[in-house]
């Protein structure tokens, strides 16, 4: 599917975007080991946690389509063996939870999902899960999928990140609630807290003294209903679209605005952002409210490497702000970029070539001279959601095409939609 998008004279409206990838991942989850009824209010439906629910029903849980919410009925913290492989599908998130989860259940599962999944590296929560006690076997011993788990007699250990990683804190965190003693977690930075919040939302072990985050085995727990929060990721786009393109404003109303996620917002507001943002409710669980952005004249900055961990999905998002930006952006401490759904790094530099803007990428970094796009072009996803979006919001000033846009899908699929409501309620001189 490829997309024209014609130049964009100016965005307005109120939007509401989707709920929420990663809490509706460890939602469903959390869900299905509860005991009981509950329901998963504005829920993500996309290609991502559908695979999380089918995976979830594999496992013997009922999770039914309510409207726009799932009807979960818990199995308890005892799963049972899947009859079949399951299929992570694109969802990087999925596999690495899920082989944290299955290593403590006492039987035999394999995991797989497309080809981008079999190449992203399972390693770092491979090794230790491993040294929990967990039976895992895979390509390249363990550090690529298809992965074949046979799960318990797990022992709690303590654990310092290597890299900063929520995806593995929380498939270290799952496994502890299956062992004995004390499961033990450092991180050498920041990263989003979702699992500890929705362990407290449960009431399952939970202990965090700074860095170090602590749980221990687990009670059987009750059902529990929760609301998800529309996803920042998502409204970062439109955050972007409405600053670099003239005569605009957009207000998203819904957002999660966890403090784990939200270092785009920060570095937005020192490129000069004409940006606000408010929680209005959620205060004590998962944050939430409005954000409203405004088109703006955007500077280059040099970005706090400390903030990466707390943006890591957003990238995408500020480079097509920093190719608007007059002067220079440095993007640093990107290591991570480079095994995400594509090499994003290398995806970002390519498609800032293919618009025109000048761009120098290192093994870790990025280096964008803005000023803005020089050519309406045509853009590459790489069969990545973000990158997809990221580029759509690009061009949009001069105008875009993106070849294979429906993977948009994967974590948004009114994009296009929504873009085109944006569109249309600007001006009616606009396009």
């Amino acid at each position: 599917m490829e997309l024209r998008i014609p130049p964009t004279r100016s965005l307005r409206g109120r939007l509401r975007v989707p709920g929420d990838k990663s809490v509706t991942h460890r939602g469903l989850m959390l869900g299905a080991l509860a005991q009981g009824e509950s329901t998963l209010y504005h829920p993500l439906k996309a290609g991502d946690t559908l695979s999380t629910a089918q995976a979830m029903r594999q496992l013997g849980a009922e999770i039914n389509e309510v409207g726009e919410h799932f009807r979960i009925r818990g199995i308890g913290l005892r799963l049972q063996e899947p009859p079949d492989v399951l299929d992570c599908g694109n969802a990087g998130t999925l596999m690495r939870l899920l082989v944290g989860l299955l290593a403590g259940q006492e039987f035999f599962a394999v995991l797989s999902g497309d080809a981008s999944l079999r190449r992203r590296p399972m390693g770092r929560v491979t090794a230790p899960l491993r040294q929990m006690g967990a039976r895992i076997e895979g390509r390249e011993n363990g550090r690529l999928a298809p992965l074949a788990v046979r799960g318990g007699g797990l022992r709690g250990i303590h654990y310092e990140l290597p890299v900063a990683s929520a995806q593995v804190k929380s498939a270290i965190l799952l496994a502890g609630l299956f062992a004995e003693e004390d499961t033990e977690v450092v991180e050498p930075a920041p990263t989003r807290d979702h699992t500890e919040r929705l362990f407290r939302h449960y009431g399952l072990p939970l202990e965090v003294e700074g860095g170090l985050v602590r749980t221990r085995r687990a009670d059987p727990f009750a059902a529990k209903d929760l609301t998800v929060p529309g996803d920042f990721s998502s409204a970062a786009f439109f955050v972007v679209a409405a600053l670099i393109t003239p005569d605009s404003e957009v207000i998203l109303e819904g957002v999660g605005l966890n403090p784990t996620r939200t270092g785009l917002l920060t570095v937005l507001k020192e490129m000069g952002a004409d940006l606000t943002w408010e929680v209005t409710e959620g205060k004590e669980g998962e944050p939430v409210g409005v954000i409203q952005a405004r088109s703006s004249a955007l500077k280059g900055v040099s970005v706090d490497p400390g903030l990466i961990p707390l943006m890591v999905d957003e990238v995408p998002a500020l480079a097509a702000a920093a190719a608007w930006a007059e002067g220079e952006t440095y993007i640093p401490n990107l290591s991570e970029l480079r095994v995400k759904e594509s090499d994003r790094l290398a995806a970002i530099a390519k498609n800032l070539e293919l618009l025109g803007v000048r761009v120098e990428a290192g093994p870790d970094w990025l280096r964008i001279r803005g000023g803005g796009v020089r050519s309406d072009g045509v853009v590459e996803p790489f069969h990545d959601h973000r990158i997809a979006m990221a580029f759509a919001v690009c061009g949009l000033p001069k105008g875009v095409v993106v070849r294979e846009a429906h993977w948009a899908s994967i974590s948004f699929p009114s994009f296009w939609d929504d873009l085109e409501r944006l569109r249309g309620g600007a001006s009616s001189d606009g396009p």
